[in-house]
């Protein structure tokens, strides 16, 4: 029996912005894919802080709706990473399209409001991780065009239940766009998830390093992409 049989745990957020040091979270979703179906999960947050207008049309909370509609962060996020680090201790991997920004940024919000992250819930890294956006890079490295869940959906002829940028869509979307890859790419399958895991930080790395060298060549400035997957201690003062 193969991994790629469930159960597989998606994960996914909407947030304040893109910066997973500081930005916040406004929604979350865990959507759990077993034998019995699939099982959704949804958290609305005031993350205490403005949303900007930008992040807001992307996906639709406004400071206003989380004001009055959403929970206090501090027991949501203590709940997420709570079914998170079960998940892991189980050994169900953890599916998130782009892990790193979502990981990363929980790990610095459960510091921000003093609860353990991750890996101290967990003594160690939290793992396995399953991200479809490290995976169809490093099958199909030379497809051109972008690579935004939106376009793998295309791609993939994933049909979305509703509108991407909603975290539940978001995470329905993700785990069907990984089953179409494990179907284009069948021995993903047969891997152990300790190895698919390594696999996909190795693979992560090489991506990294081949686009910051681009990036040099360009001569574009910033920072670049992480060569961490999947996810790094938060930096800096979170408060």
């Amino acid at each position: 029996m193969s991994w790629s049989d469930g159960p597989l745990l998606g994960f996914d957020t909407e947030t304040t912005g893109v910066d997973v040091d500081h930005d916040r979270i406004v929604t979350a979703a865990l959507v759990r894919r077993d034998g019995t179906g699939t099982h959704v999960r949804t958290w609305l947050i005031d993350p205490g802080v403005e949303i900007p207008e930008a992040a807001a049309a992307i996906h639709g909370v406004t400071t206003q709706h989380a004001r009055e509609h959403g929970g206090p962060p501090k027991p949501a996020l203590d709940e997420i990473a709570t079914i998170l680090a079960d998940a892991f201790r189980s050994g169900v991997p953890v599916v998130a399209y782009n892990a790193a920004f979502d990981l990363c940024l929980l790990d610095a919000e459960l510091r921000r409001h003093r609860l353990p992250t991750l890996p101290d819930r967990l003594l160690g890294a939290a793992r396995p991780v399953i991200d479809p956006l490290v995976l169809d890079r490093a099958e199909d490295r030379y497809r051109q065009g972008k690579r935004k869940l939106v376009d793998l959906c295309g791609f993939y002829q994933v049909v979305e239940s509703g509108s991407l940028h909603s975290a539940d869509v978001d995470v329905v979307a993700t785990l069907d766009v990984l089953e179409r890859i494990v179907g284009r790419f069948p021995h993903l399958a047969d891997l152990d998830l300790d190895t698919l895991h390594e696999y996909q930080v190795t693979a992560h790395q090489a991506w990294a390093e081949g686009f910051n060298a681009w990036r040099a060549e360009k001569g574009l400035e910033g920072p670049g992409a992480e060569g961490v997957w999947p996810a790094r201690e938060p930096v800096g003062t979170l408060w």
